[in-house]
């Protein structure tokens, strides 16, 4: 799985000209899942990204988590993550496909939420207009293939 994550101050996501999901200040994850992700790489993914100390304290210094500032999530699905650049045309066949892939995202969803955040989302393989107002700005990338070297 790999995830970008940004933090934000607002972000939203409208489907069809209407707003599906809208959070304040969180983290805007969009969340993309190879074919051989598991349930045990969502479970790690959404640990890390609930707990990952990004936030600012009183000193300015990042060592806040999502919690600590009250924060919730806006999670779209991203299959474009494992594009394949090496010609023009980009290939999505790294890509997991949608009968593997959507209880996957939908496990990351019902995880996030069972931490006690506020889960907003898009929806998988929808044409989707995402709106954000980046924090920082600080965006960071979790592949969880890189964890099992």
């Amino acid at each position: 799985m790999k995830a970008v994550v940004t933090r934000v101050n607002s972000a939203s996501v409208e489907i069809e000209e209407k707003i599906n999901g809208s959070i304040g200040r969180g983290f805007l994850v969009l969340l993309g899942i190879a074919p051989d992700d598991t349930e045990s790489d969502v479970e790690i993914l959404a640990e890390k990204i609930c707990n990952c100390r990004i936030f600012s304290d009183e000193k300015g210094k990042m060592n806040l988590n999502l919690e600590t500032v009250g924060g919730s999530l806006l999670v779209i699905s991203q299959f474009t993550l494992f594009a394949d650049l090496k010609s023009r045309r980009p290939s999505f066949s790294g890509a997991g496909k949608p009968s593997m892939a959507i209880p996957l995202y939908e496990k990351f969803l019902e995880l996030c939420r069972l931490k006690g955040f506020v889960v907003q989302h898009g929806e998988f393989g929808a044409d989707m207009k995402v709106v954000s107002e980046n924090d920082g700005p600080v965006t960071l990338i979790f592949d969880t293939s890189e964890w099992r070297k």
